[in-house]
């Protein structure tokens, strides 16, 4: 893999992510442990967001501290999956703008088809983190990046819980600039595009609708 990947292996992560695997993880506990994990990527994924110096008062006395310097972002959501990542991502950064790209796959072509779109509309001067909880083909992921960069974003960052690696290889070919943070990158898809070993459908598995 490029140095554009970032597989995220804290213990904390990956204890999670055991869970989140188990079949028989509720409903409940599944949209719970997806939003913890997404809180805990959005903490890495945004490491690099620069810093200013204010002057502040402590009880104590008068002190020098950082604080984001003020990069604006924004938080696109891939539907319906990716909203349980959203809600884990904005409580990290409350005052985000928030997008969403809804997609479906079809299920003979594999292709992405767009049934919604709706981004901020400045989003062109934000920095971007898109989130879904799997790239599995990589189309949709692909696709919401392309409408991204026609509507002129060029900071993106795209946030997976798990990966393929045949995804992972589609998305470095069409857009090398997006750095993937991912909690694993599994052994492959199968003959119905699912990750194995994966997780099952994350969209039926959050909402239940299995």
């Amino acid at each position: 893999m490029s140095n554009d990947v970032i597989l995220l292996d804290h213990p904390l992560i990956q204890h999670k992510l055991t869970l989140l695997r188990d079949g028989k993880t509720s409903v409940k506990e599944f949209r719970e442990l997806v939003e913890e994990i997404a809180g805990l990527m959005c903490y890495e994924a945004t490491r690099d967001l620069p810093t200013e110096t204010i002057t502040i008062e402590t009880p104590i006395c008068t002190c020098e501290s950082p604080v984001i310097e003020g990069k604006k972002l924004a938080l696109v959501s891939i539907l319906r999956a990716g909203e349980a990542m959203l809600f884990g991502a904005l409580g990290l950064i409350p005052v985000a703008k928030v997008g969403h790209i809804g997609t479906y796959r079809d299920p003979e072509t594999k292709s992405p088809v767009e049934y919604y779109c709706k981004l901020p509309n400045d989003i062109e001067k934000r920095s971007v983190i898109v989130v879904d909880p799997m790239l599995a083909t990589g189309g949709t992921a692909v696709d919401a990046v392309n409408k991204l960069k026609k509507r002129g974003v060029s900071d993106i960052k795209f946030l997976c819980i798990i990966a393929a690696p045949e995804g992972v290889a589609f998305m470095q070919q069409e857009h090398p600039d997006v750095s993937i943070y991912a909690c694993a990158i599994d052994s492959h898809l199968n003959e119905h595009a699912y990750i194995v070993p994966g997780l099952g459908d994350a969209g039926d598995r959050i909402f239940g609708t299995k």
